[in-house]
């Protein structure tokens, strides 16, 4: 996990995004896992193979397993998109990294809870907004989009819109500890390209995370641009 939050706290920042590679290359070499063969390629390097070489790199885990859910060729990865507000309950939390995932799950199962309750319908998929990392954990914003308001919300519920605007969306398949590899090619992607993130990101489970085996796991990430 500590390649995983190096580059999740350069993703984070407010900085360039040839600064942000700078740091993740700096992480990497510090980190045992730099001297394995996953870290050594740069998925980005040559932009012609961009949409189909990256996911490979960013899908696979360092130790692959037979479990883990196959990169699909078709996969985008860097492709340009413009994401569309929509209507979501949000949860408001935090977490710190070794049990990051238990906690966004935990967050999923109250938000359902909620709108299985009153009988509200989900939507669209569920999100994950990532608003600020440190050395020791983050705060996110948990987001399940709705066609109606749901009532009774707690304290840290609200009713608001999901992120908007021109944004970069990449595909992760497998767990949520393997999207090391995945954060590590955009990064390598937004310095080859010369662009600059926003100081958040997304990420869009297309796979139910509450019935889906983690490493089974399909999730859009989403990079706003400057």
């Amino acid at each position: 996990m500590n390649c995983f939050r190096s580059i999740r706290l350069a993703m984070v920042a407010l900085v360039p995004a040839a600064a942000m590679s700078l740091s993740l290359a700096t992480a990497l070499a510090e980190s045992p896992a730099a001297t394995t063969p996953a870290a050594t390629p740069a998925p980005a390097a040559n932009p012609s193979t961009a949409p189909a070489k990256p996911p490979a790199t960013a899908g696979s885990p360092a130790t692959p397993t037979p479990a883990d859910a196959p990169v699909q060729a078709g996969d985008p990865f860097g492709e340009e998109t413009t994401l569309a507000p929509k209507t979501v309950v949000v949860l408001k939390g935090n977490a710190n990294w070794d049990s990051a995932f238990e906690t966004l799950i935990d967050s999923f199962k109250t938000l359902s809870a909620l709108l299985d309750k009153q009988g509200v319908k989900s939507a669209g998929n569920p999100m994950i907004v990532y608003t600020s990392t440190d050395d020791t954990g983050f705060t996110y914003l948990a987001e399940i989009p709705v066609n109606q308001d749901p009532k009774s919300l707690t304290k840290d519920m609200s009713m608001g819109k999901s992120p908007d605007g021109k944004a970069l969306k990449f595909v992760h398949r497998g767990s949520y500890d393997n999207m090391d590899n995945t954060y590590e090619a955009i990064t390598n992607h937004l310095d080859d390209k010369k662009l600059e993130a926003k100081d958040t990101f997304i990420e869009e489970y297309i796979t139910d995370p509450l019935k889906t085996a983690e490493d089974k796991l399909v999730i859009n990430v989403y990079v706003p641009l400057k």
